[in-house]
């Protein structure tokens, strides 16, 4: 039956789909309109097919072989992990027994700091939790805090139970206060961090070396800049430990990777299963080939870098996407950052709904029953291909140059990201790229609560939960310019919270006329535009006459009037609108006319289009209306 279907539809070939592409472009150039240039540097084509995939080593790979592209284990039974603050153990103790009840499946303490867990404290803080059962992670440890570790091994070995059966991971991170404060305290550090693998060696699921991949996604970088300067981290505590006495296999057995899952769909899919290759690829390049050293486990988060402040409830859709191409990629670990994580301590609700997110991914979406299902497309196995190949050249160059230290003092790690982060920012001034609700499609209607501050839309990121992650390292006098962690949305908020701030309450009228299309989507353009720094829009269908709409603008008290319509009428109409407003408005016009020109030479300056940045512009326009910058 199969092959007679088949015979009745035979395959076309590519030079027939290039054919038909080709004459439905009319002339339009074929790169510039369907081929995708991303920021890591290489081409996406608008379609594959299975010819693109012969050249691919790894394709009929089984899950849970080398080089684990298509995951380290044969199911796809992620732990849904949810963060609790531990200022309190006895509160921190209660809430997690409580959210054991509500789907949640594994834990990350975040412990205050400074802060040495004695016996004591563990004994309360996992009282009623199940180690054999349940995964607990321990954020805010300190390399110089190996009592803490050691202290939990004692309450595991307290407990009578298999250690074997315990899986817990402690962030020790010698490389984290260097990416966050530029210097570090390198042959201390190093050495604490040799103790804590020492000490957790005969347990086999208690994991002591942290590779902070998030930090980069909150900086702005690009997948192929995340995977490389992972990877570059940790083959420096591959080649340091390793120098120290202690083997390969231990120190791989030892490390965890936490990555943040962005926005990218089907890029973050392929980023994780390039991921997994990439670091099997090392690990074996280190003389290890036992298989399961090789194994990356990886810890993701949602993005903070794509949080907003303003329609935070957009941030459920962002958290939800993220998680659906997390799950799908077969990541160990996953957490969903409530949608208000940005701008306060977490509410119960969103927590529920951050959890439930994994909750209906698992029990209604069945995500944890089919392992790799982006496997054989043709799309994401290029994807993944090409995002593992930029990644190695660029981990292959920091390696080539002295590796991850060197390169970090040298500012070469730092250059590399911004230089993506400025071209993300320039996009986002542009509205080439989209954060809605912020510098697109924002919420006419809304104003910055009270507990939204300056503070708030330009703080450290990586303060979690309400209290700040610990970064402890050594002050120096060469210390080095560190990452600068911000969100993608800060720019644009700052300047909303200006205009919500100022005690006024400027206005944009559009002034609209003429030709009824015309007049309508460029106010609808201008409507947006406006809105973006928190302006009150007044909008309008359509004026019978020029004096009509000026009459009406007058009367509404507007700071700014738009002129809306077709650049046909704009020569005409601008100059006698500007003539009417005289100095009572901003007179500004929607679009780039023919006409421009002229109506400059006119006295009309203000022109706003798709063109413009509209970062700068309403800057320029706050200025106008007296609004300082925050």
């Amino acid at each position: 039956m199969a092959e007679k279907l088949f015979t009745e539809f035979p395959p076309v070939p590519t030079s027939a789909w290039e054919e038909v592409i080709t004459k439905d472009l009319k002339g339009a150039d074929y790169e510039k309109k369907l081929v995708w240039r991303t920021l890591d540097g290489f081409t996406v084509r608008p379609y594959y097919r299975a010819e693109d995939l012969q050249g691919l080593k790894y394709i009929g790979k089984n899950p849970g072989e080398f080089p684990f592209i298509r995951g380290t284990r044969q199911n796809n039974k992620w732990f849904i992990n949810e963060s609790v603050c531990c200022a309190d153990i006895a509160a921190a103790n209660s809430q997690a027994v409580t959210l054991l009840t509500k789907g949640v499946e594994s834990f990350t303490f975040h412990l205050p700091e400074g802060k040495v867990m004695e016996v004591a404290d563990y004994t309360a803080l996992l009282k009623g939790i199940s180690l054999e059962k349940v995964p607990v992670n321990f954020r805010g440890c300190c390399p110089k805090n190996v009592d803490g570790l050691k202290n939990f091994l004692k309450y595991v070995d307290s407990l009578g139970i298999d250690k074997d059966a315990v899986r817990a991971t402690f962030d020790f991170s010698p490389l984290r206060p260097l990416n966050k404060k530029g210097s570090f305290c390198e042959d201390k550090a190093f050495a604490a961090l040799a103790e804590c693998v020492k000490a957790a060696a005969s347990y086999k699921n208690v994991r002591v070396i942290a590779v902070d991949a998030v930090i980069y996604n909150s900086c702005g970088a690009s997948s192929t800049q995340e995977l490389a300067f992972a990877l570059s981290q940790g083959s420096e505590y591959l080649s340091r430990l390793s120098e120290m006495g202690i083997d390969v296999e231990t120190i791989a057995r030892k490390t965890f990777f936490e990555f943040a899952v962005g926005s990218s769909y089907f890029m973050e899919i392929a980023k994780f299963r390039a991921a997994r290759m990439l670091w099997a690829n090392v690990v074996e390049d280190y003389g290890c080939t036992k298989g399961c050293p090789e194994m990356m486990q990886i810890f993701a988060t949602t993005s903070e870098y794509n949080l907003t402040v303003y329609d935070s409830y957009v941030n459920m859709l962002r958290g939800t996407t993220e998680a659906m191409s997390a799950a799908i990629a077969g990541v160990d670990y996953l957490e969903v950052l409530p949608y208000d994580f940005a701008f306060r301590v977490p509410t119960e609700f969103s927590r529920r709904i951050a959890r439930n997110v994994q909750n209906i991914l698992k029990e209604e979406s069945r995500f944890d029953k089919v392992v790799d299902p982006a496997a054989g497309s043709y799309y994401v196995e290029m994807l993944t291909d090409k995002i593992a190949e930029a990644a190695w050249d660029l981990f292959r160059k920091v390696e080539a140059a002295g590796g991850y230290i060197a390169q970090f003092k040298a500012g070469f790690i730092q250059s590399e990201i911004k230089a993506i982060s400025d071209k993300r920012d320039k996009n986002y001034a542009t509205r080439r790229d989209t954060i809605l609700g912020s510098n697109q499609y924002p919420n006419f209607l809304e104003k910055a609560a009270d507990e939204i501050t300056k503070e708030i839309v330009s703080r450290d990121i990586l303060t979690r939960m309400g209290q700040v992650v610990p970064v402890h390292g050594c002050q120096k006098e060469d210390a080095v310019e560190p990452l600068r962690p911000y969100r993608a949305a800060e720019a644009f908020e700052a300047l909303r919270l200006a205009t919500d701030r100022s005690g006024k309450e400027p206005k944009a009228f559009m002034l609209t006329f003429g030709n009824l299309a015309m007049c309508r989507a460029r106010a609808q353009f201008s409507s947006n535009f406006f809105a973006v720094a928190g302006i009150r829009i007044m909008d309008n269908n359509r004026f019978a006459s020029i004096e009509e709409g000026v009459k009406a603008a007058l009367a509404s008290g507007a700071e700014i009037v738009v002129a809306c319509s077709s650049d046909d009428e704009y020569a005409e109409a601008v100059p006698e609108i500007a003539r009417l407003i005289g100095d009572k408005a901003i007179v500004v016009v929607a679009g780039e006319p023919a006409c421009k020109e002229d109506l400059q030479a006119k006295g009309i300056q203000n022109f706003i289009s798709v063109k413009s940045n509209v970062l700068e512009t309403l800057r320029g326009y706050q200025e106008k209306l007296g609004i300082k910058s925050l």
